[in-house]
């Protein structure tokens, strides 16, 4: 897991605190969403299915501050839409900073050439750019030529400014096992920090949901690419069990509440990667949420996530109860060959409510009514 010894050893010391205080739910990683708006219009993304007044909105400096100091959690990851369309994004990320957060700022990339002046380099701060693979699968997921030879250039130049950059990684189906593993010895060339790879998640309201991996794909392609790397000494961002998780050798259940997610609307419930409702505190997220209601074998929805926002957690405890396996695992890699570990069954979860209208029409209405939105032609603005 690449990460900084002073960040590891700041977390694992809150993680502990939060253990000994006998906390069952706490919060690990803040997914902060600044704004929906974003300049790339991506098939598997569901994240821009809005109209344009709510495109338009965006979360305030001190709303962003807010949330996080509401949160609690260590680790602040601003996603979105593009976090670089949001004109006032340096603030944010410089008053996290102060106030002893780590920061991972995710982004395409195409803006960052010209929005790189915004910030300063900091040991607690990095980029996080969006790449899908090499450059003929990663324009392909993202529906625009040239976006990848964009973003190296862009990830060569804030490196050469003293700025740490990450990859963060998602697998659809199709993808190949070689041109995967093609593609991490690429960017590793590159010299950046680490990958954050996951498989993707079946956005209900995605442009594509043919492409999306069921569990037991993603499973076999994880083994597939953990396979071809030994040796290859790729660097991932990620814990040595959830990559393991990833290849089918731990059965998990999800941790939502471990990356609670704020954005226009509010705190989301129950999860980043699913919106079924928003609150206005995180007090009220925490423990009004009826957390049971959701999670592979729980919910239609949710029957093949494997994603890290809501894995990820899951492994990070496994790691504090079992320091051992996790530094066996971290030592000799993913298991990549036997028998998988038996998965969570589907047979009495409840079925998927088609939830997105109902929301659409209450949040737009509230945010109109408090005077937020503010109608445009522009589709990306900067």
């Amino acid at each position: 897991m690449a990460v900084p010894i002073k960040q590891s050893l700041r977390i694992g010391l809150y993680l502990l605190r939060q253990r000994l205080a006998g906390h069952k739910r706490y919060p690990l990683v803040l997914m902060l969403e600044p704004l929906f708006r974003c300049n790339l219009a991506c098939n598997g993304c569901g994240k821009i299915d809005y109209p344009d007044k709510i495109l338009n909105t965006r979360l305030s400096v001190e709303e962003c501050l807010g949330a996080a100091e509401e949160c609690g959690a260590p680790v602040v990851v601003l996603a979105g839409g593009e976090p670089l369309l949001h004109k006032e994004i340096g603030e944010v990320v410089d008053g996290l900073l102060k106030r002893g957060k780590f920061v991972y700022l995710c982004t395409n990339a195409l803006l960052l050439e010209k929005k790189i002046d915004q910030f300063k380099p900091n040991p607690a701060f990095a980029f996080t750019v969006h790449l899908d693979g090499g450059r003929e699968d990663h324009d392909r997921a993202v529906s625009q030529p040239g976006t990848y030879d964009i973003a190296v250039k862009a990830i060569q130049m804030a490196r050469a400014k003293g700025f740490r950059v990450n990859i963060n990684c998602t697998l659809f189906s199709g993808a190949e096992p070689k041109r995967v593993a093609d593609f991490l010895d690429e960017v590793k060339a590159l010299g950046v920090g680490g990958v954050t790879i996951s498989p993707g998640y079946a956005y209900e309201r995605a442009a594509d949901t043919q492409h999306f991996l069921n569990r037991r794909n993603t499973k076999v392609l994880f083994r597939e690419i953990f396979r071809l790397g030994r040796g290859r000494k790729w660097t991932f961002v990620q814990s040595s069990l959830f990559l393991d998780f990833l290849a089918g050798n731990q059965a998990y259940h999800c941790t939502p509440w471990g990356n609670p997610t704020r954005n226009i609307f509010g705190w989301q419930r129950p999860c980043y990667l699913l919106g079924e409702g928003y609150v206005k505190t995180f007090k009220e997220l925490m423990e009004e949420t009826d957390w049971d209601a959701y999670g592979t074998g729980n919910y239609e929805k949710c029957a093949d996530c494997m994603v890290h926002s809501g894995f990820e957690a899951t492994a990070v405890s496994d790691t504090m109860q079992h320091p051992l396996k996790a530094l066996a695992v971290a030592l000799r890699g993913p298991k990549v060959d036997g028998p998988m570990a038996d998965d969570i069954p589907l047979d009495h979860q409840r079925p998927a409510q088609k939830v997105f209208d109902v929301l659409l029409e209450q949040n737009l209405g509230r945010l109109e009514a408090e005077g937020r939105t503010k109608p445009t032609h522009s589709r990306a603005q900067g």
